[in-house]
């Protein structure tokens, strides 16, 4: 799609949204002009931030109702959360908020439920990926509206492969034996996070999921020290010894070493691919090819996001987003935001970061493509921009709406997907993944998550009943 098709494209969307606030609401414009609500958005990033002061700008043009946009940085929603529950000054909106805080902030009576079904039912129930809507319910009522997706990825160097003679990774074992093989003196085979943090987490459960390491079992019990994920451990603190940069490595860490081309593959989400297209001035690549041609990684660079394990089926960690009303909101006033961040905003809050928030709301009651299509011809980028299939196969864009249909989470297709939220503040998980990279034995570390996790759980309960 060349560049001027794209923005036709976006156009068409932006003036013929059928589902506009005064058919798509059913409370009077007139009772909400002059309200104002507070909104926590998760897009801290200052381009980001701005293209959502837009937006909420246009939305109280056509309401009426006036906004006020708090950043919330990574990691800073519970304790965020935490400080306006005890001062009784919760927002009335937060944006971007993961399925499984989502889950497990509904379930402390944090976000409202019922206004988020109320939200859904007015959009169509139809109109979303039926996928994300069950990662983000329980008892069949979405906690929070699904806003957008991106699948776990591993990037991997394709120009090496193929000079290897190595096949596309899709398994483990191929990555593992990919590893061996391209490390040199100057480059390590993979790019591995091994803090404890969420980015740590998160990769080890997409890891996890291929080898069928479940975090509770099918009657929703806590299996942590089970065979599979016994197995997990050992791979990942092996790949991490062995085959990783040395010393604690982070989100940022990994990113620097596979664009400064010292690591021959890493996992990362789609949040990436514009900084490795060198659309980002913020996060330039900076490999030795990069000097002449800043376009080097992505045109050379491969996608893979379902990963088989030694059973040989293929599962993909995936992260939906929501958008949530508070149980204190000003619930009508609230409703018709989310409402339009879902209509008339849904394109330009995609186009934030087109290339890792791809649309769970398909369409509309007009057109049931509408937002797909419309994802498609945005342009990602800061300083510069640009669509993705300027620089990435068609194969690789598919591959990133894929998988929305058919994520997996721990805990979710069990009803744990709420104590899965709760494990962020002390990543029990993670810090199992860096005592075994420390050298604890697999099993014992896999013992001590599971007493944590226990105790976690434990608490979510007491608090539910409290």
């Amino acid at each position: 799609m060349s560049r001027v098709t794209a923005r036709r494209a976006v156009a068409a969307v932006l003036l013929g949204a059928a589902c506009l606030l005064a058919s798509c609401g059913g409370d009077d414009p007139a009772e909400l002009r002059g309200q104002t609500i507070t909104v926590w958005s998760g897009e801290w990033q200052p381009d980001r931030l701005r293209a959502t002061q837009g937006i909420l700008r246009d939305f109280t043009a056509k309401t009426g109702i006036r906004t006020r946009l708090v950043p919330i940085g990574d990691d800073e929603l519970p304790p965020r959360i935490a400080a306006a529950r005890q001062a009784r000054r919760l927002p009335d909106v937060v944006l971007a908020v993961n399925a499984a805080a989502s889950l497990a902030y509904a379930k402390e009576k944090v976000f409202d439920p019922d206004a988020a079904d109320e939200v859904v039912d007015r959009l169509g129930r139809d109109t979303f990926v039926t996928r994300a809507l069950d990662l983000v319910s329980e008892d069949d009522k979405p906690t929070g509206v699904p806003s957008d997706g991106w699948g776990q990825m591993l990037i991997y160097r394709r120009d090496l492969f193929d000079a290897a003679g190595l096949p596309r990774p899709a398994t483990v074992e191929d990555i593992r034996a990919a590893a061996a093989k391209l490390q040199t003196p100057r480059r390590r085979g993979i790019a591995l996070p091994t803090g404890v943090s969420g980015f740590t987490a998160e990769t080890f459960e997409h890891v996890a999921l291929a080898f069928g390491c479940q975090l509770v079992d099918d009657r929703g019990h806590v299996a942590f020290t089970s065979s599979a994920c016994v197995d997990a451990l050992a791979w990942y603190a092996d790949m991490a010894r062995n085959y990783a940069p040395r010393g604690d490595q982070d989100v940022d860490t990994t990113r620097e070493s596979y664009f400064a081309g010292k690591a021959a593959m890493l996992f990362w989400s789609p949040f990436l691919l514009d900084g490795m297209a060198g659309l980002n001035a913020d996060l330039r690549p900076t490999c030795p090819q990069c000097r002449e041609n800043r376009a080097f990684l992505a045109e050379n660079s491969g996608l893979v996001g379902p990963l088989a394990g030694p059973d040989g089926r293929p599962s993909q960690f995936g992260s939906v987003s929501t958008f949530n009303i508070t149980t204190t909101a000003k619930t009508a006033a609230a409703k018709r935001l989310v409402e339009y961040l879902l209509s008339d905003g849904y394109v330009r809050w995609l186009g934030l970061s087109p290339q890792g928030k791809y649309p769970v709301r398909l369409g509309d009651g007009n057109d049931p493509t509408r937002y797909v299509t419309a994802w498609e011809g945005l342009e990602s980028g800061t300083d510069t921009k640009a669509p993705l299939s300027a620089y990435y196969s068609d194969e690789s864009i598919a591959s990133l709406g894929d998988g929305v249909q058919s994520f997996q989470r721990w805990g979710f297709a069990q009803g744990q997907g709420a104590l899965v939220g709760a494990l962020g503040e002390e990543q029990p998980v993670a810090r199992a993944v860096t005592a075994v990279i420390g050298g604890q034995d697999p099993g014992a570390a896999a013992a001590e998550a599971q007493r944590r996790i226990v105790a976690i759980e434990a608490r979510l309960g007491d608090a539910d009943t409290g």
